[in-house]
């Protein structure tokens, strides 16, 4: 082939001013070529490789742009920008095409004769004479023999960057650059991502594969299309300098546009893949693998390039803030029609089995490690935790110092606690309760459960609700982390625990995204207005195949430790028993902080008149023995009996001045002959036994009483409630009645009693879901009325208990 096209290609070369030799690849130096170019508005490999291929391509002004090609083509074989032998496939591309379209070099002349180039002219006439004299490569020879040609090399050497045409066409790989051409690519980087070096280059790759700007336009996407017009305008006017991209947006949402704009952040991996190996911050191997996984979720995506061009075009318009969807045709019909295209290769074919593995385990290997579940699932709250690999990374002060603030302000999660004080945040009693709910729901008939919740809970029955709780915990981890409070140590072993819980609980992360789904759009509905549900964000991690949840690794542990303690279901049911005297508590309590006890003792000084642990465990065991009950069975229960008594009892003290005793008797004695809150007729033993396990819990966070001891007094509140009790039913009408009778003289009495009785409804009924247990546990000492859930993250029983 080169005997023939290279010396034809030289011909050719001389209607652009070139001296006629043998092989133009030798007729300039690499600085005059360069200088050329240059002349031409060529000044990199990237804008050379779009002018061939535009020359190459081009419909319009064909034989021009074929001229042009070829002397492109010289010019940079001259300076290294098309490898050997690729520039011949692309010269006998140039040249069938000429041949094909022009059957004589007469005609060929002919169409060049409206340029008005005497130089040209005269350099034709001389190419007439040589073709008439038989010197050189007639016109007739090349066209004979072009059919029996074939290309040695094809136009692209490599399938891999075909994507990358969108920005560039790529005609050369590897390549060797200059250390002038790696600077050139570092600034450009710089200018294009802010990027400065080869980490956070590695970042910006790893975040435009797992989320991008796709992320932030779906999310408002899903959410404005759920608005009206006032909140919608609303919106777009909170946008600020975004304004544009808001209403293109909102354009896109009117005209039922498709929100899918992957391709603009997956291209552009591709290409800032590339621009990294030429940089010189990424190896041949790194880069190629960056592009395949750009290429493997291209095709799990989309079904052809046209469907990529398309929603390339959407992202386009919004990063830019213009609707480009009219400019599609304009901008896209050569890439994609064009017979030299790179994109003639179907998508499905563009990568080997080879390079999508490699690629896959790259991507797994970044989000190896406990420490990467841990960030991937904070993520959700925090989206830019997605920047991070380790939880262990280095930390701007600002960032320490907020993470410090958190755990002492919002979490109450004190220094003097160390790591152990994150137990708190770990509480498998919720999950047991929600998966409890859930399968009462599915397969109990007719039992009273949270009020319009009963279908949204049945389809949650086939979903463990650890994550739901775990969720919350690994952000609590990962906040604690960033403090610098604890030892590196300390929180890889909680991170290694959350990672081997919730590898246990679910088969893979996938699964793990279904049930978060499903728990958030139940529990969200029963959350206050102002918290915003996770449910769009974890729907937009289960559908986007780049998200990191589809790169983690279960962990395969054997043996594994929670990150808290799973108390038995028996000690959740005594912990229950403290109702709504304080909020529910889904886990075993352990000692505070110093000056958290010290807030909690003055507390109970204050309500009780009880100092210090005697005090305490000498007022635990009266509630044991008598309590307030007795107090009622004593001086007040006779007065039942005789209403005469009664009445004269409370004219007596009415008639005179009262000291504080006796005006809390005569309190006591209206309440007595009114029978507030069913007093007279309920057993009030609820009271005594709620005030038990309440403060016996509070003892134990105190550190006034050991673990020894609170099992004894709870298991003495679970004998209590079983020897005067039925249900939980009957034991909230009991607690009523005694938080009622002995409840102080206050102005607020009825607002006091309202609230108490809503509470304990919403115990019984769970509604709010969260807002107490009793709804998902059997009263002690009843037979079991509810359905055994088939999750493992449900609590231990008693060997008689199927749980």
């Amino acid at each position: 082939m080169s005997e023939l096209l290279v010396p034809w290609w030289a011909q050719q070369l001389t209607l652009c001013g070139w001296p006629l030799v043998s092989d133009p690849r030798f007729a300039l130096s690499a600085d005059q070529a360069f200088e050329r170019l240059l002349s031409l508005g060529v000044g990199g490999r990237d804008e050379f490789a779009w002018r061939l291929w535009e020359e190459a391509a081009s419909a319009d002004g064909l034989p021009l742009s074929r001229l042009a090609g070829l002397e492109l083509l010289a010019l940079g074989s001259v300076v290294g920008w098309v490898p050997e032998r690729t520039d011949e496939a692309w010269l006998l591309a140039l040249a069938s095409d000429i041949v094909k379209s022009f059957s004589t070099l007469k005609a060929w002349l002919q169409a060049l004769a409206p340029l008005n180039d005497p130089a040209l002219d005269a350099a034709g006439q001389e190419l007439l004479v040589r073709e008439r004299q038989q010197r050189g490569v007639s016109w007739l020879k090349l066209r004979h023999r072009l059919g029996s040609i074939e290309a040695v090399v094809p136009l692209w050497p490599t399938d891999l960057w075909r994507a990358r045409a969108a920005m560039a066409p790529v005609l050369a790989w590897p390549i060797e650059s200059s250390s002038d051409e790696r600077r050139q690519h570092q600034a450009l980087l710089r200018e294009q991502g802010e990027v400065n070096g080869r980490d956070e280059l590695k970042s910006l790759l790893f975040w435009l594969a797992g989320q991008g700007h796709r992320y932030g336009w779906e999310m408002d996407a899903v959410r404005v299309a759920r608005q009206g017009p006032e909140t919608r305008a609303e919106w777009l006017s909170g946008l600020n300098d975004q304004q544009d991209y808001g209403r293109v947006l909102l354009r896109f949402l009117d005209d039922q546009e498709p929100s899918d704009w992957a391709a603009w952040d997956w291209l552009r991996l591709v290409d800032q893949a590339y621009l990294g190996y030429c940089a010189g911050w990424l190896s041949a191997s790194e880069a190629e693998s960056f592009a395949a996984h750009a290429i493997d979720l291209l095709q799990q995506r989309y079904a052809d390039w046209e469907a990529i061009a398309q929603a390339y075009q959407r992202g386009r318009s919004l990063f830019e803030g213009r609707d480009l969807r009219d400019s599609f045709e304009r901008d896209w019909a050569d890439l994609l029609g064009a017979a030299v295209t790179p994109w003639k290769m179907p998508l499905s074919r563009i990568l080997g089995d080879e390079q999508r593995q490699a690629a896959r385990e790259l991507v797994r290997q970044h989000r190896e490690g406990a420490g990467s579940w841990v960030l991937t699932v904070a993520s959700i709250r925090d989206p830019d935790l997605i920047h991070r690999r380790h939880l262990d990374e280095p930390l701007g002060q600002a960032r320490i110092q907020d993470a410090e603030r958190y755990l002492e302000d919002v979490l109450g999660l004190r220094r003097e606690e160390g790591a152990a004080g994150l137990a708190r945040f770990w509480m498998p009693a919720q999950a047991h309760h929600l998966n409890q709910l859930a399968a009462d729901s599915r397969h109990i008939a007719g039992r009273k459960l949270p009020r319009g919740s009963s279908q949204r809970l049945a389809a949650c029955a086939d979903h463990a609700a650890t994550i739901s709780m775990a969720e919350k915990y690994a952000f609590y981890l990962v906040m604690a982390s960033d403090s610098g409070r604890y030892p590196a140590t300390e929180i890889e072993a909680l991170a290694q625990s959350l990672c081997d819980v919730l590898s246990r609980f679910y088969s893979d992360p996938l699964r793990m995204l279904s049930a978060w789904h499903a728990w958030e759009i139940v529990l969200s509905q029963d959350e206050t207005p102002d918290e915003v549900s996770l449910a769009d964000d974890i729907a937009w991690h289960r559908r986007d195949p780049g998200s990191p949840f589809h790169w983690l690794t279960p962990s395969r542990s054997l043996t594994w430790l929670e990150p808290g303690v799973r108390p038995t279901l028996r000690r959740f049911t005594a912990i229950s028993l403290a109702g709504p005297l304080n909020e529910a508590l889904w886990q075993a309590p352990q000692p505070l902080a110093p000056q958290d006890q010290e807030a909690l003792g003055e507390w109970i000084e204050h309500q009780y008149a009880l100092q210090g642990a005697r005090g305490l465990v000498d007022f635990l065991d009266f509630l044991v023995e008598a309590g307030d009950r007795q107090d009622y069975q004593v001086n007040y229960a006779p007065y039942t009996l005789n209403r005469t008594r009664l009445k004269a009892e409370i004219a007596i003290l009415e008639s005179g001045e009262c000291a504080e005793e006796d005006r809390v008797h005569l309190l006591r004695l209206k309440h007595v002959r009114d029978n507030a809150c069913h007093c007279n007729d309920q057993d009030m033993t609820a009271w005594d036994i709620a005030q038990l396990v309440d403060l016996a819990l509070a003892g134990r966070q105190l550190d006034w009483l050991d673990e020894a001891r609170l099992s004894r007094y709870l298991d003495t509140a679970l004998q209590l409630a079983e020897r005067h009790y039925s249900s939980w039913q009957d034991y909230a009408e009991g607690l009523y009645s005694g938080f009622g009778f002995f409840m102080d003289d206050t102005p607020e009495r009825e607002a006091f009693l309202l609230r108490f009785r809503e509470a304990l409804t919403a115990w019984l009924e769970a509604s709010p879901l969260l807002a107490g247990a009793w709804a998902s546990l059997d009263f002690p000492g009843c037979a079991m009325t509810h359905w055994t859930s088939f999750h493992v993250d449900i609590l231990p029983g008693e060997s008689r208990q199927l749980h």
